[in-house]
């Protein structure tokens, strides 16, 4: 099986219009294995299907999803230690020469490739009849999800029906509703077709395609089917929100009927394609691929204060991402449970003995202070701004607004900021373990609840979508408070409030730069909350470049051309 899975990235990598290479290919095949004799078995098919879903681990819950469908937004700014400012910030290093935009164009369209191949091939491929129609349906709804993402991403680019056999030179530049057309036809052929339920975690069920409908309506403006096919998911198949919010980043409670989509990792971090840093796969910019990388990112260097070392709870700072000013004060922390389960604030000393040492008063006196292990070792208030007294009176350090942020909301500290903790992961096996075991959902039922609302919103009827945002809102009220606390009125609906409230319920889960660029408001909104790269953004924005090795490697140059902004 394994030989078969890694011919397989063999064929799909083999796509010419995903390479850049100018030098003639020789072929050689020792095996002897081809396309058709690998998937015109059950086996070799089953591998196949099973090598288009693991593409997905690319990008959800690693780094370079990230960089560029997370943080490169109105919530994230560049932490100390991020290497990729170019997407954080819209740089001019976001360009067509950018190694992780170009190392997911490939991956896409390789596996746009097998899909297609497989599609071509379900007929041959010697499964019962009822497993050929779901197989089918879930490769179908594969492509239409990896068709959404280059679409989003570069806009009308390269696309095909039909597996792509030998060397093909020309590409082909298709509108926006070429891909859209395909990817709903995809999804109403797949969803009748899949089962509603599964026991295989991370194999699509018919409310996942049916969540990326009521999604993919949004785009096409056709919010009755938006809000019927959302309505559905919501209603049909016994999903349900947990009953707090922060169970649902509970490593016990990974499979529950809050979760529509998931990508999963193994508990077994060795089946999670981390070779270790000889034969590691990595990311340009980034870290071995392996599994889940997201308790990694958003983490602040807690480990170089003083009565702090780094832990497997606190877990492994990479310091990527810090939170804008903006997105913090989303938040009414005295009732709303998500800003607790989402961040973390304070940091108690974890050393096994007393820590002693000298630190500056605001007086300008040296004094020498002592943690004792369990103590607060140092604390990142949200809002407090404390004055010089407080904070000269206490034994611990002190990051205040005022030191994390400037007064126009850009970072003063990037190493020290209140950090998203809900990706962490206790179970992980060792300290300086990279991977994580949590899977990377994609599809939640709060998420789809909200995609209802904005549906019903556009369809100017605000009264219904407060109630659907009502919903959402009364999980995450506060204990004891009563479970309207939150609750709004038609009248406080808009498409900002929407904005705002996916960013206080998915925060950090790769929605963000979609939602954004979905409701036309990705420019304005970084202008108006990130300081940090307000100068940069540009309309063009909106699509990232096409890949220099793609321009390069096309013989139709006059008409498969760069996106505006990137010449």
């Amino acid at each position: 099986m394994k030989r078969i899975i890694i011919y397989l990235l063999i064929i799909t990598t083999s796509l010419v219009l995903a390479t850049a290479c100018n030098k003639k290919l020789e072929e050689y095949n020792p095996g002897g294995l081809t396309a058709d004799v690998v998937f015109n078995t059950p086996a070799g098919f089953e591998a196949g299907v099973s090598a288009a879903y693991s593409y997905n681990r690319h990008l959800w819950g690693k780094e370079a999803g990230y960089h560029l469908y997370e943080a490169s937004s109105d919530l994230w700014m560049s932490g100390v230690d991020d290497p990729n400012t170019e997407i954080t910030q819209f740089t001019n290093g976001l360009n067509s020469n950018n190694a992780i935009i170009t190392a997911n164009w490939q991956r896409l369209y390789s596996v746009i490739n097998l899909c297609n191949a497989l599609i071509a091939r379900v007929p041959q491929s010697g499964l019962s009849d009822a497993l050929k129609a779901t197989r089918e349906a879930e490769l179908r709804m594969l492509r239409a999800w990896y068709y959404y993402t280059i679409v989003e991403t570069w806009g009308g680019v390269h696309f095909t029906l039909e597996e792509t056999k030998g060397i093909v030179t020309a590409a082909n530049r298709k509108p926006v509703d070429t891909f859209y057309n395909q990817i709903l036809a995809d999804l109403r052929w797949a969803a009748p077709r899949l089962p509603n339920t599964t026991s295989d975690n991370g194999r699509i069920t018919r409310p996942a395609a049916e969540a990326f409908l009521s999604k993919m309506f949004l785009y096409t403006k056709n919010y009755d089917s938006s809000y019927y096919y959302a309505n559905r998911v919501i209603n049909d198949y016994g999903l349900a929100l947990q009953t707090s919010y922060a169970a649902l980043w509970n490593m016990s409670n990974q499979v529950n009927k809050e979760i529509i989509w998931a990508v999963n990792y193994s508990t077994n971090l060795s089946l999670n394609d981390f070779q270790g840093p000889a034969g590691a796969i990595v990311y340009p910019g980034g870290h071995p691929r392996g599994a889940h990388n997201g308790h990694l990112m958003f983490l602040q260097k807690y480990d170089v204060r003083p009565g702090m070392v780094r832990d497997i709870p606190y877990g492994r700072p990479f310091s990527r991402y810090l939170p804008t000013r903006f997105l913090l004060d989303l938040y009414d922390e005295t009732k709303d449970s998500r800003y607790a389960a989402s961040f973390q604030d304070t940091w108690f000393s974890n050393k096994t003995a007393n820590t002693t040492y000298e630190r500056t008063l605001t007086t300008g006196v040296k004094q020498n202070f002592t943690i004792k292990p369990g103590d607060t070792a140092h604390w990142i208030p949200k809002r407090t701004v404390v004055s010089n007294e407080f904070r000269d009176s206490r034994p611990y350090e002190i990051f205040d607004r005022s030191n994390v942020f400037n007064a126009s909301g850009t970072p003063k500290n990037t190493s020290n900021f209140i950090s998203l903790k809900k990706f962490l992961d206790p179970t992980r096996p060792t300290v300086p373990e990279q991977q994580s075991a949590r899977d990377a959902v994609i599809f939640r039922l709060a998420d789809i609840i909200l995609i209802a609302a904005e549906a019903k919103f556009m369809l100017n009827e605000p009264g219904e979508a407060a109630k659907l945002i009502n919903k959402v809102r009364s999980r995450a009220v506060l204990a004891p408070l009563p479970a309207n606390t939150l609750d709004i009125k038609d009248t406080d609906v808009s498409i900002d409030f929407i904005l705002d409230e996916r960013a206080r319920e998915l925060a950090g889960e790769q929605w963000r730069w979609f939602d954004l660029k979905r409701t036309n408001k990705l420019v304005d909104r970084v202008n108006l909350y990130n300081p940090q790269a307000t100068a940069n953004i540009k309309t063009y924005h909106t699509l990232r470049p096409i890949p220099q090795s793609q321009i390069d490697a096309v013989s139709n140059k006059t008409e498969f051309i760069q996106n505006p902004g990137y010449n």
